[in-house]
């Protein structure tokens, strides 16, 4: 008889049946560190947005416990902006260890939107990469079913690029 497996777990938003044993992870619940990396990233964005030009905010925690700060940085043309994970990443490079333990993004409401609260959100594609390039074992902060959750970024990005 096979033990009964814990209810929350993932692999990149599909059923983990599919996936081997050792990638199966369980959802792990935020400690007050977490909280505290959320509202920075909220500060930030707060005291920085723009419509359209600054909407996102992020915070990741490198693995000496200091907070690293960013801004999306828009731009007319699209690809030409930077997120704001990339950011907050580049801020860790230059003036800290370099390292993510733990990431968050959050981001302003449209105006059209009748929630007018910021809201974590998880990385785009790109900073999936990018933190799986430089920090493979970094958590990622998310909502998922209404729960904010860290995640293994390795679970956001399944089939990642490789050179």
């Amino acid at each position: 008889m096979s033990q009964p497996r814990p209810k929350r777990l993932h692999h990149a938003g599909l059923p983990v049946a599919d996936f081997p044993r050792d990638q199966q992870v369980a959802d792990l619940p935020l400690a007050a560190a977490d909280h505290d990396l959320i509202s920075a990233a909220n500060d930030v964005l707060a005291r920085h947005y723009k419509p359209f030009w600054h909407t996102v905010a992020a915070a990741i925690r490198g693995h000496d416990g200091r907070i690293w700060t960013g801004l999306h940085i828009g731009a007319t043309v699209g690809r030409l902006s930077v997120c704001a994970e990339a950011v907050a990443f580049g801020r860790a490079l230059l003036e800290g260890d370099g390292t993510i333990a733990t990431a968050v993004a959050v981001r302003h409401p449209k105006p059209d939107e009748p929630d007018r609260e910021l809201a974590v959100v998880p990385p785009c594609g790109a900073c999936r990469e990018m933190i799986l390039d430089h920090c493979p074992q970094a958590l990622v902060i998310l909502k998922d079913d209404g729960m904010l959750v860290k995640r293994p970024v390795r679970l956001l990005l399944p089939a990642p690029y490789r050179r």
